[in-house]
């Protein structure tokens, strides 16, 4: 296209350069890729059909055999979003709570919707709290039942 000329869909065509012609193999002697066609003489590779096993290493052991196997996953495994008793005495006093729910921390956003949540024992509480959670540390039960709170266990 050249300039001043307006773009219309009857008058689109590749930038210059940009499409270039495939390379036409094993289409007789004239083309230069004749004969055997760029896959040297004989040897699997050089017919139809062929295809190495993936991680194949022209017989040298494979990396994937060569390294140990490690690790265990453990599909049983429950896992709690922790959530210290300072952090709970912090949202009490900032929002006015007399009772802290896994909704409230949802709604603070310390948690997903479908996360687990454990309260630890780091900190202190200076009031009393009724605290709902789906697991407790001892010590942070201990915390919260000495400051005249209680503890939900989900």
């Amino acid at each position: 296209m050249k300039e001043g000329d307006n773009m219309e869909l009857s008058n689109l065509q590749p930038a210059v350069g940009s499409n270039k012609k495939k390379r036409r193999i094993g289409r007789g002697p004239g083309s230069g890729k004749g004969g055997t066609s760029t896959r040297g003489h004989k040897g699997a590779k050089s017919r139809s059909g062929y295809s190495k096993k993936v991680g194949f290493e022209g017989g040298q052991m494979p990396l994937q055999r060569r390294l140990p196997k490690g690790g265990f996953k453990n599909f049983n495994r429950v896992e709690y979003k922790a959530i210290n008793v300072s952090l709970l005495e912090e949202l009490a006093n900032n929002k006015g709570l007399e009772a802290i729910t896994v909704q409230d921390l949802i709604s603070a956003g310390f948690l997903h919707k479908r996360q687990l949540v454990k309260v630890l024992g780091n900190g202190a509480l200076s009031r009393k709290l009724d605290v709902e959670a789906h697991a407790f540390s001892k010590k942070a039960e201990e915390i919260i039942t000495q400051a005249g709170g209680s503890i939900k266990k989900l």
